[in-house]
């Protein structure tokens, strides 16, 4: 199912990207370049794809992506922040329009406190500064499994961002005028003026 789902994502991606004239660039460690190859298994995928960086090491990531040791050293390489750095690494270095990045632990082993096997962090990152993060925690569902759902999720994400941001409705004019507050005016106070003391008489 997983894998029927990927190809009808990826042609409706392809074909949404196509139409918009966008261009995407992938960055993966957990998933090893499956998104990538998702995506250029369509026939005319080239005029929508450009590259993809398979990333599993920390210093491919620093040296590919430009991920600081800091966000590495701090958070680790499955986090929000590393996932983030990524897909922004990825739409600077390929000048694309889209990047989306995925990092995580598909096990069987590679589990620590705090982030189990089957925890995936995903984020997609647009040239108007849109960025996006999203974290699942498949759970224990075994390696292929979980690799081939963050497939569909990364798929999912950037044909979301591919969409563009919503459009807000526009205020009708009747309705937009009843919004402008109304300027009140006070009313002038009659002041009398004055007269300057007479000089007296001598």
């Amino acid at each position: 199912m997983a894998g029927s789902d990927a190809r009808a994502l990826s042609r409706s991606l392809l074909d949404l990207c196509r139409m918009r004239k966008l261009t995407i660039a992938t960055a993966e460690s957990c998933t090893g370049g499956l998104v990538a190859g998702a995506l250029t298994d369509i026939p005319g995928s080239s005029d929508v794809i450009d590259r993809g960086f398979v990333t599993y090491s920390n210093d491919a990531k620093r040296a590919m992506l430009g991920v600081e040791a800091s966000t590495l050293t701090n958070f680790g390489a499955v986090s929000k922040e590393t996932a983030i750095a990524m897909a922004v690494g990825a739409l600077e270095r390929a000048g694309v329009d889209l990047a989306v990045a995925i990092t995580g632990i598909a096990g069987p082993g590679g589990a620590t406190p705090g982030k189990p096997v089957g925890l995936v962090h995903f984020a997609v990152a647009a040239r108007d500064g849109r960025i996006v993060h999203r974290e699942h925690r498949f759970g224990a569902i075994g390696r292929t499994t979980v690799r081939q759902r963050s497939v569909v999720e990364a798929l999912r994400m950037l044909m979301d961002l591919a969409r563009g941001p919503k459009a807000q409705p526009k205020p009708r004019a009747a309705a937009a005028s009843r919004l402008r507050p109304r300027v009140t005016r006070s009313p002038r106070r009659h002041v009398a003026k004055r007269r300057p003391p007479r000089s007296p008489r001598g």
